[in-house]
């Protein structure tokens, strides 16, 4: 269970890559032998596994030791701040190895969470991580955006019809940042009329507020059960690490023989 046992130190690792990639210059370039990072990042053979479940979208190992759900809505500034600190951490040290996989679920507070959830899920789930990620990354440019619609605008928004949904993503430009990414506007436009999609997002997020007790966002839910006290990433991280704990008899053991 050596993996298992590095998780907290891979998580600190983590970190250290995604401040270093934040910095100008040849730094930034891991791969490079000299390295700090190389010989200490865990094998991410997971990272581009995605699955469409019941309620949301599964990232990773389907058969994971963990089971993470985050509970997420795209107009949360603070799910905003957990996805820009939290992805490069779980990318590395979890879910890229297999140790955990993490559901998104959607949480439906107003009709711009509908919008865009209509498009995260757009397409192909294999490009649902970088759809998802794209929208909370940018999350102040469009938001602010939509904040400073003319209410006239916002009120026809709110209808929530059909219509409504590519009023808005025309407005605030989802449609061009997802053609820009490849998806065809036919097809994006289609997405959002989706009327039984719309219909199915809502009752999946009403019936996932009635299982988990969802009362916020970001929540999340670790191996089936609410993790109630965590609604950041400082939080979630202490739980994951606890979660991933060894057995300190097994520790000792390990240590042993040599493992």
């Amino acid at each position: 269970m050596r993996t298992l046992r590095t998780f907290a130190s891979a998580v600190a690792v983590a970190g250290l890559a995604a401040l270093a990639l934040s910095k100008p210059g040849a730094a930034q370039d891991l791969s490079k032998e000299q390295s700090e990072f190389v010989d200490s990042l865990p094998p991410q053979a997971w990272l581009s596994v995605t699955e469409k479940t019941e309620r949301g979208h599964r990232i990773g190992k389907p058969e994971a030791e963990g089971q993470l759900i985050e509970f997420i809505s795209y107009t949360c500034g603070h799910c905003a701040d957990f996805a820009k600190q939290s992805d490069g951490a779980l990318d590395v040290a979890a879910i890229g190895p297999g140790h955990l996989a993490v559901e998104v679920r959607p949480v439906v507070r107003n009709y711009l969470d509908l919008v865009v959830s209509l498009l995260v899920q757009c397409g192909d789930p294999s490009g649902f991580k970088d759809r998802h990620r794209t929208f909370l990354y940018t999350q102040d440019n469009w938001l602010d955006k939509a904040i400073k619609a003319p209410q006239s605008q916002q009120a026809i928004w709110a209808r929530g019809t059909a219509q409504a949904r590519l009023n808005a993503a025309h407005a605030l430009d989802f449609d061009d940042m997802l053609n820009a990414k490849g998806m065809s506007l036919p097809q994006i436009n289609a997405c959002l009329a989706d009327d039984t999609a719309a219909q199915s997002i809502l009752a999946n997020a009403k019936a996932d507020r009635s299982e988990f007790g969802i009362t916020g966002t970001p929540s999340f839910a670790l191996d089936g059960e609410t993790v109630s006290e965590a609604h950041d990433w400082p939080t979630l991280s202490a739980v994951l690490q606890e979660r991933f704990r060894p057995d300190p008899q097994e520790s000792v053991t390990d240590g042993l023989s040599g493992g």
